[in-house]
């Protein structure tokens, strides 16, 4: 394992009922004007909002909404919410719903305490937050994990980057499972799929040698595969979401990460897909994987091999290293198609060549990756998911 730093992650109340035990204990330590901030509302739908609401009042504080955070949260909603922050002298913000809210939060708390703008602080001067307006996060819909980190990926409109940004990391997460009982099925199984994404990418990502990180990251995966199986086959059973609840949990709370340079160059791929396309991000995720696996696996083969054995049940000792790879890759491609996500961008609606060109250009190039992609191959990759 490499060298590493393990830092704290937030304090979770996790199961039913698990809202009322958090903003009873924790709305003590806050001030008097709390942001709830949402997307477009099925929170209030779902009876989610009202519940936020009262147990606020019973802490009697004075409530302000923040909605309208969009899938893929933009630039431009940050400023917006951190200049309602400032403007109401927010003491906490607390994030109700999936990833991109949490995510929008996490920044639009960084921004509202400093003057300067911070997508050029963190990329043009690689400069980053230290003191940010105190956030909790309540998740409605899990599977990108981001309530258990500070990062966040936000898409800024105007210079056509989706990127990854540093900001709060939430005091405390709440994940009740039965909050995900109303979300569509399609939301559910894209975001348990973002949820594999995050662990395959920590997987195939350096060293390549097995060790206590990926063992543990083995078994997640296994987890992830049986219960987005289970909650098709039974979708009102809180069981398989309570599950995939805590498995997109530990996929993000750094417990996979140690001791890894992870990889995530799928990911990088998808964000810029998800700049030119505004696509859904576990859709996209799921017509990468293969066919990026199917372009770097030669330069990870060993780890390729263990994949399909140890998370896919491939245990032909007549196969060969290179065999057991592929049928291992073969193996997510089906698992892929029998979920129901989609295998093609044309399927996604996404046929324009020229704009994958764009995408592939721009595309980060991540350093865990067994191979160090470039540009062009890429573009190569973009062009067999059509």
């Amino acid at each position: 394992m490499n060298k590493f730093v393990m830092n704290r992650m937030p304090k979770v109340y996790f199961g039913e009922g698990a809202l009322k035990d958090a903003l009873t204990q924790e709305c003590q330590h806050y001030g008097e004007n709390v942001l709830v901030a949402y997307g477009g509302g099925s929170i209030k739908k779902n009876g989610i909002f009202d519940e936020v609401v009262r147990l606020l009042q019973e802490q009697k504080k004075n409530i302000y909404e923040f909605n309208g955070i969009m899938s893929n949260p933009t630039y431009a909603k940050v400023q917006e919410g951190a200049k309602l922050v400032k403007e109401k002298k927010i003491d906490f913000i607390l994030a109700v719903g999936g990833g991109s809210v949490i995510d929008c939060c996490k920044v639009i708390s960084a921004q509202a305490k400093t003057r300067d703008d911070l997508w050029t602080m963190e990329f043009d001067e690689k400069r980053f937050p230290s003191q940010f307006i105190p956030m909790g996060a309540v998740v409605t819909a899990s599977g990108t994990g981001s309530e258990m980190n500070n990062g966040a990926v936000i898409t800024n409109e105007e210079v056509k980057i989706k990127g990854g940004m540093l900001g709060a990391l939430a005091d405390f997460s709440v994940l009740d499972p039965t909050y995900t009982l109303t979300v569509p099925m399609a939301q559910v199984i894209s975001g348990a799929f973002d949820t594999f994404s995050h662990a395959m990418e920590t997987y195939f990502g350096q060293p390549a040698q097995n060790n206590v990180s990926d063992e543990i990251n083995e078994s997640i995966m296994r987890n992830t595969i049986r219960n987005m199986r289970e909650v098709v086959q039974n979708p009102q059973d809180v069981k398989p979401r309570s599950e995939l609840m805590w498995d997109s949990a530990m996929a993000e709370n750094g417990i996979l990460k140690l001791g890894k340079v992870t990889d995530f160059q799928a990911h990088q791929i998808e964000h810029q897909l998800g700049a030119y396309t505004n696509c859904n991000h576990g859709q996209g995720l799921a017509v990468i994987h293969p066919v990026l696996y199917r372009h770097i696996y030669k330069n990870g083969i060993e780890k390729f091999a263990r994949y399909a054995r140890e998370v896919w049940g491939i245990h032909d000792t007549k196969l060969s290293l290179e065999e057991t790879a592929q049928k291992g890759i073969e193996a997510l491609a089906a698992f892929i198609q029998e979920m129901g996500l989609p295998t093609t961008f044309t399927q996604m609606g996404i046929t324009d060549k020229e704009m994958l060109r764009k995408v592939a250009d721009s595309s980060n190039i991540t350093a865990g990756c067994c191979k160090k992609l470039t540009h062009d191959e890429i573009y190569d990759i973009l062009l067999e998911c059509l």
